[in-house]
């Protein structure tokens, strides 16, 4: 056969179409661009050997660590495959978290081989911790390997990625839970139907996400994953993220046309990620490999900039919460006791609803009660007292009529004091509003939805000043607050963008004789200053229509913080 040299691997029998090479035998590019193009078209798709060697070439430009264990290398350590023991004999490393290696149409002797080429490389790279890919992501390249030292090799090069801003696979279990959270924001801002039917059906939904990368290492057909390997390899590592979000979005539509997206029963969590990983296994009978990496490129994501920018905000959260190692699971279920949870507006499951919708970060957190009318009387001045110093927090109202509406706010109260007492914007685009009842919604900031708001990742201007009877006013504004770019969720920071219109950045504002929540052409939600009387009308900020009557009494008003479960 001719792709012998690149195929001693693999059990041709199981590998159908794929097992007849056609198309380009060579490829001639040197455009990055065009190399790209190529690869989401799978140009070298159908050619094993041909497949075989630009993966070699791109692997080989990879830049690396000065030491990078080579084949030769591995030949010295592992010597005469042949005289080796069983696949059974050698148990894979602790940091591949029970991971086993895919089969992946290759023959039986082939997964004791990979074992090996694992367990020499845990001996190499002392210093990972937790890499739950690396069987996969081995048992893909063996593939493509001639002998167990090049796929060594290769892997190796992974591995010892040392180019600024790039990564490959992750090493540590804080970069591993890390992306998981930052899976959860994506999913959450690019996939919220898909995001709803989890949060409806799963007990624990950082649960479900946390096998995001074993949907495409470890649980696709070989014949996607292969694909999926061809622009990964180009790429890098923000691939995985669009083909995982591509699977979610599949996933939900498999369900609807089931007619089970409606049937929205919570499970335990173990059930959805068997019923999702047994879709994903099963993909190729409804998708194929091309209309998945469509949708994949299909989603409107943030640059891959950002997305590290939102990894590392994660890491930074998980570091303070001293999380670094792998230990038991904390999920929000915990945080949100039914037993210990009290609020005089909603209920633990309309919190629960609530909770999914905030940033990743502040999952490990719950509820702490900072200000009720109902025990601190309708004063503003002893809202802010009771408010201020604590960042996030969400603003629950019940109106006289019995709808129930709010705010998640990003920002401390106490930043409205550099605004004297002029009424100033503040606060960040992770803030949104929602109703609860008479239905259930959220709005986000316009951003989010409408990405082309945003022209660039460019410093923002001042923001826009708010008259006091909560109109938005043209005058003299207030600079946003400088803060650390580890201090918010870098892709949702208003100052990250150069916005077409300040009022799509008008997030929070107070001073001595009102609240307010969105600004543009009218307030989300404006409150008076013995908290009785409030005001709702769409505004620019969040495209929200009103979120109750648009002129209402207050029956009660709550605050709520995070309190960090993880501090002692």
């Amino acid at each position: 056969m001719a792709e012998e040299d690149y195929g001693s691997f693999v059990d041709w029998n199981q590998m159908g179409e794929l097992a007849k090479s056609s198309g380009p035998t060579k490829v001639d590019c040197k455009d990055l661009k065009e190399f790209k193009l190529m690869a989401r078209q799978g140009h070298w798709a159908k050619n094993h050997k041909l497949r075989a060697q630009v993966f070699q070439q791109l692997i080989k430009a990879i830049p690396c660590r000065t030491v990078t264990p080579d084949a030769e290398v591995y030949r010295d350590i592992m010597g005469n495959t042949a005289s080796k023991k069983p696949s059974a004999a050698i148990p894979l490393p602790e940091f591949v978290d029970g991971s086993p290696v895919p089969r992946y149409c290759l023959k039986a002797e082939a997964v004791v081989s990979a074992h090996r080429i694992i367990s020499c490389l845990a001996g190499q790279f002392p210093d990972i911790s937790h890499c739950p890919a690396l069987p996969a992501m081995t048992s893909l390249l063996l593939h493509f390997s001639t002998d167990e030292a090049q796929c060594f090799e290769h892997i190796s090069r992974i591995l010892a990625c040392n180019e600024p801003g790039k990564r490959l696979l992750d090493q540590t279990y804080l970069a591993y839970e890390s992306s998981c959270m930052t899976f959860g924001d994506l999913a959450n801002k690019y996939c919220p139907s898909a995001h709803k039917l989890i949060v409806a059906t799963a007990q624990d939904v950082l649960e479900v996400y946390s096998d995001w990368q074993r949907w495409v290492l470890g649980d696709l057909p070989f014949s996607h994953v292969a694909r999926v390997l061809d622009v990964y390899l180009v790429e890098g590592y923000k691939v995985l993220y669009r083909v995982s979000l591509a699977l979610l979005k599949f996933y939900r539509k498999h369900k609807a046309q089931g007619g089970q997206a409606g049937q929205q029963q919570q499970q335990d969590s173990a059930g959805v990620r068997g019923d999702i990983q047994a879709f994903v296994k099963g993909i190729g009978a409804t998708v194929t490999c091309d209309k998945l990496l469509e949708k994949a490129f299909s989603i409107r994501l943030f640059s891959r900039k950002e997305i590290t920018l939102l990894q590392l905000t994660n890491e930074k959260s998980l570091q303070q919460k001293g999380i670094t190692v792998k230990q038991k699971r904390r999920n929000v279920q915990l945080a949100l006791n039914p037993e210990t949870f009290s609020s005089e507006i909603v209920s633990a499951k309309e919190m629960r609803d609530i909770w999914s919708w905030i940033p990743e970060r502040f999952a490990l957190c719950q509820p702490q009660l900072l200000f009720t009318t109902s025990n601190h009387g309708c004063s503003l001045n002893r809202f802010y007292s009771h408010c201020e110093g604590y960042e996030p927090t969400l603003l629950l109202i019940r109106t006289t009529d019995g709808d129930v509406c709010g705010a998640f706010l990003s920002t401390d109260w106490e930043e409205r004091k550099r605004g004297g007492n002029k009424l100033s914007f503040f606060g960040t685009g992770e803030c949104f509003v929602f109703r609860l009842k008479p239905e259930i919604e959220r709005y986000e900031w316009v951003v989010i939805r409408h990405p082309e708001l945003a022209s660039s990742i460019k410093a923002q201007g001042p923001e826009d000043g708010a008259s006091s009877d909560g109109h938005a006013s043209d005058g003299n504004s207030l600079p946003q607050p400088g803060k650390p770019p580890g201090d918010l969720s870098p892709f949702l920071s208003a100052r990250h963008f150069n916005l077409n219109s300040r009022n799509t950045s008008m997030f929070m504002a107070g001073n001595f004789d009102s609240i307010i929540v969105g600004g543009g052409d009218g307030n989300a939600l404006y409150i008076d200053s013995e908290l009785n009387h409030g005001r709702t009308g769409s505004c620019t900020t969040f495209d929200n229509p009103p979120l109750c009557a648009e002129s209402f009494q207050v029956a009660l008003l709550e605050v709520w913080g995070f309190q960090d479960t993880m501090a002692s």
